[in-house]
């Protein structure tokens, strides 16, 4: 198992100096990972940092610890923009750049705003093509695609990422919804969230044994579960839940510190203090 810390890019964490001191931090602390949000804007107006600007900054602050955004809905991206980005993230960090990958929100703050595609099954195809996209140009070779919504002249994209076969992807989705279990079967994991279900560890086992059902590569599979765990659990009820999903076959595990565990809106001001308290005191082992 390891573990990881999962915040916003906005509000307080809207500054990449901010996320890069606190992820130093956390890889002092001994966390594995260090993750945070893809937004651009939110339906509440606050300070907000481009999510690459502050995985840079982690870059360059950090010498071990993983870390990526988590999610990015490919959607609202040109994937020949962000296969550069994410290379270059690679090769600055010496490999340890993870790629979350999702749909999007609905919001209109992030979509119908900006005329961005707002229909969920037209996000699902550009999202499958896009992945096609990246994993292509990121293999340094020469590369061309034909899709519904994307194509690609023959096109040489240089340097190739550190990590090879190349970048992890891990692919975000809801329980119980299938969809996102199969996309994410063909590629490096899953960031499921749990958080509606009845009972989180049946549904992780769940999920877990529909992909690998699914799954025809034999590679290394990530399972990243975010902390269902309730508000004002204690630290031995929050090491507990780690280690039953563990069992249940999660391989990372991520700190929930939002604000909705707390009795406080979700656009309300996430604490500061708690994120870096959690932080500090490193992972739940």
């Amino acid at each position: 198992m390891k573990y990881g810390v999962y915040l916003p890019n906005f509000g307080v964490f809207g500054d990449a100096r901010v996320m890069a001191s606190l992820a130093k931090e956390a890889e002092d602390a001994g966390w594995d990972g260090f993750f945070i949000w893809d937004h651009v804007a939110r339906p509440i107006v606050k300070p907000l940092v481009d999510p690459f600007v502050a995985l840079t900054a982690i870059a360059m602050t950090t010498e071990t610890i993983l870390f990526g955004a988590m999610v990015t809905p490919l959607a609202r991206r040109r994937p020949q923009v962000l296969a550069r980005q994410t290379v270059s993230l690679d090769v600055l960090s010496g490999g340890r750049l993870v790629m979350g990958v999702g749909l999007g929100s609905g919001r209109d703050e992030e979509w119908a705003n900006f005329e961005e595609e707002t229909d969920l099954k037209t996000r699902a195809q550009m999202t499958d093509e896009a992945l096609d996209i990246l994993a292509g140009l990121w293999t340094g070779e020469p590369f061309s695609y034909e899709g519904a919504h994307y194509k690609v002249g023959e096109s040489q994209f240089l340097p190739a990422p550190v990590q090879q076969p190349r970048i992890p992807i891990w692919i975000a989705g809801y329980y119980p919804y299938k969809a996102p279990m199969r996309r994410a079967s063909r590629w490096d994991g899953m960031f499921i969230l749990y958080g509606d279900a009845d009972d989180p560890m049946v549904a992780l086992r769940d999920s877990v044994d529909f992909v690998q059902e699914q799954r025809t590569a034999d590679s290394p599979f990530d399972v990243v579960y975010l902390d269902t765990s309730p508000a004002g659990a204690s630290e031995e009820a929050i090491a507990d839940l780690a280690r039953q999903s563990g069992e249940a076959g999660a391989t990372w595990w991520l700190a929930n510190i939002a604000p909705w565990r707390y009795g406080i809106a979700w656009e309300d001001t996430w604490n500061f203090d708690r994120m870096r308290a959690t932080i500090l005191a490193g992972p739940p082992k």
